[in-house]
C-alpha cells in the first residue's frame, strides 16, 4: 500500500501536507481494530487519526490527540504522488 496523502488545515488557515506511512497505518489499525485498505470513505476520526499519527511521528506535535484535533480545522484526503 502506498502512503496515504494527507491535507491539513490548521486553525489559522495555514495548511500542511502529509504523507501516512506504514508506522501510521499500523497505529489506525491498532487503535481501530480495523484494515485501513478497506477505508472506501474514511470518517473524519479517521482522517484526523491518520494526520496526527504523522505529526506524532514527526515531532510536529506534542499535543494529545484531543488538544491536537482542537488546533485544527479540517484534515482532507491529500492528492496522491504521481
Amino acid at each position: 500500500m502506498d502512503p496515504i496523502q494527507l491535507e491539513i488545515v490548521y486553525a489559522d488557515g495555514t495548511t500542511k501536507t502529509v504523507s501516512a506511512l506504514a508506522v501510521d497505518l499500523m497505529r489506525f489499525e491498532a487503535h481501530f481494530d480495523m484494515s485501513v485498505a478497506g477505508l472506501a470513505t474514511p470518517k473524519l476520526t479517521h482522517l484526523f487519526f491518520l494526520a496526527y499519527s504523522v505529526e506524532k511521528r514527526t515531532k510536529a506535535t506534542e499535543l494529545d490527540f484531543e488538544a491536537w484535533v482542537e488546533s485544527i480545522q479540517i484534515v482532507r484526503e491529500g492528492d496522491a504522488k504521481k
